[in-house]
């Protein structure tokens, strides 16, 4: 099974952004984890802060 996890904008400062709301932990970190859970799984994951990038990768990958 192969499951890819779309970020949109802003989603790259995650760790960074507001950390009292949002949490120290980086987006990588969170992969990393998903990927230690989940091994029999095909992780994949594309962040963009275009929505057009985002459309483009939907298309691509839909």
């Amino acid at each position: 099974m192969k499951i890819i996890i779309i970020n949109g904008p802003n989603l790259n400062l995650l760790g960074t952004r507001e950390p009292a709301i949002y949490g120290k932990k980086t987006f990588e970190e969170y992969f990393e984890f998903l990927q230690m859970e989940f091994p029999g799984i095909t992780l994949h994951y594309f962040q963009s802060n275009h929505e057009g990038e985002l459309i483009d990768k939907l298309h691509e990958v839909g």
